[in-house]
């Protein structure tokens, strides 16, 4: 696993690194950036094989994720499976999944292992390639799924949203970037504004801001207490007592 990990993510830096993953990269990180901007605290993490998006964040502490040491960039790179993070509960003020659901084998252990880390009020940032964009239709042919992105399984925000309620997260929002003309890549600046405004479910890549779900404690209704107990032998007597009263009653009201 840890070999086939380590080749994707060879693959995926060299898309990361073309032309057309630099112009997703770049609709990326502005649509990240208003969220990065309202967040602090220690610490931030990002599972992802592109270079950081979250640089501009006021959180200083930044620390990447490698599958093997080879392919480490600096001393706070985290060497591990990703859905093995060595890391405590709730200590990661910023976690950003950026396209990992739709190439690793064990996609929920991730989302576990992710929402684990992220603390009661940091955020959990999934990025994810929407079907219904261009590249997504674009998938219907043969030879584009033979090449990275396009050869993973790419999901809706709908499903996502069921995975994240199972570790228990809600999403607050989810925004969709990367808009292009067909045959272009999305560097039209007019497009890509005009579709964040609208948030119109057309771009190629989505964005889901999630948080932990509030433990909200339902107040018990209170209960009368009983005047007399159930124990006690005078309530079983009494209803006795009413009961031979209305059958004497009713065989008068008979005779």
């Amino acid at each position: 696993m840890t070999i086939s990990l380590a080749q994707m993510v060879r693959d995926g830096r060299r898309y990361w690194a073309s032309t057309d993953g630099q112009a997703h990269w770049q609709a990326e990180r502005a649509c990240l950036g208003p969220v990065c901007e309202s967040l602090h605290g220690l610490h931030r993490l990002e599972l992802s094989m592109a270079p950081p998006l979250s640089d501009m964040c006021p959180i200083r502490h930044a620390m990447e994720w490698s599958p093997t040491v080879e392919l480490a960039k600096g001393p706070s790179t985290l060497v591990c499976p990703p859905d093995q993070l060595p890391l405590p509960d709730e200590s990661i003020q910023l976690v950003v999944v950026h396209h990992l659901f739709e190439i690793v084998p064990n996609p929920h252990h991730v989302l576990q292992e992710a929402a684990r880390v992220t603390a009661d009020s940091g955020r959990l940032v999934i990025f994810g390639w929407g079907p219904m964009g261009l590249s997504g239709l674009s998938r219907a042919l043969p030879r584009r799924r033979r090449h990275m992105p396009w050869n993973g399984h790419w999901r809706t925000p709908g499903r996502l949203r069921d995975w994240l309620a199972f570790v228990d997260f809600e999403i607050e929002r989810v925004d969709y970037c990367g808009f292009h003309w067909p045959g272009s890549v999305p560097r039209n600046a007019w497009l890509e504004s005009l579709g964040r405004r609208h948030n119109l479910p057309l771009g190629d890549t989505f964005m889901i801001r999630a948080k932990r779900r509030s433990q909200s404690i339902q107040a018990q209704p209170s209960r009368m207490p009983l005047a007399v107990p159930l124990n006690q032998p005078t309530l079983g007597h009494a209803t006795r007592m009413i009961r031979q009263s209305d059958l004497k009653v009713e065989s008068e009201r008979v005779a």
